[in-house]
This record gives C-alpha cells, structure tokens and sequence, in this order.
C-alpha cells in the first residue's frame, strides 16, 4: 500500500528566531537558540544579550563560560538555552550552552 505525503501549511510552533520575537510573544520553557552578543554583565549571573533586534536579560551560570575563550560585547557568540518568564518582571533566557563563532 504506498503511503501518501500531505504537506501541512498552517501555523506551526516553530520557534522564535531573534529576540525581538521573544519579547512579542514570550514562552515559558520554549527552547530558543540565538546569535548575537553579550552587551554587558549587570551581576554575578546576569547578562544583557543582544542579536541587533532587541535586547533581553539572560542567566549564564559560570560553568557555561568553562573552556570559551574570554567573551567581551565584540565576541559573537550562539546561546541555546529557554525562556523564562515571569508574572512581574520582562522574560529572560536561561542559557544552557554557549558557542563562541569567531
């Protein structure tokens, strides 16, 4: 019996791509991967990333950093991690993995 491909074309939940996107629509838990830039470091785990579109706070612990090369605001960089949001406070992104690309 041969099988039949149908091409589904309706919304999907692919998931957002720039920071921007994030922030419009925030996620919980939603697994997110972005390039860009750590801008700054505002304390011992928090972060200010941007990918040109927008910024977002983002929680890097210090064993995230092990074995990169040092990162400063020029280092482009690949984050993967999940959005967490809050009731009270803007959404940020819990970073599992860092990926320095230059």
């Amino acid at each position: 019996v041969p099988f039949a491909h149908a091409q589904y074309v309706g919304p999907s939940n692919t998931p957002p791509t720039t920071v921007e996107e994030i922030l419009a629509d925030p996620i919980d838990d939603q697994d997110v991967q972005l390039k860009g830039h750590l801008l700054r470091q505002v304390s011992a785990q928090n972060y200010i990333f941007s990918d040109g579109t927008a910024e977002i706070m983002t929680k890097i612990k210090e064993k995230q950093f092990k074995g990169l090369p040092e990162i400063d605001e020029h280092t482009e960089i690949e984050i993967h991690g999940e959005v967490d949001t809050g009731r009270y406070r803007a959404p940020k992104i819990e970073v599992d993995k860092i990926r320095v690309l230059q």
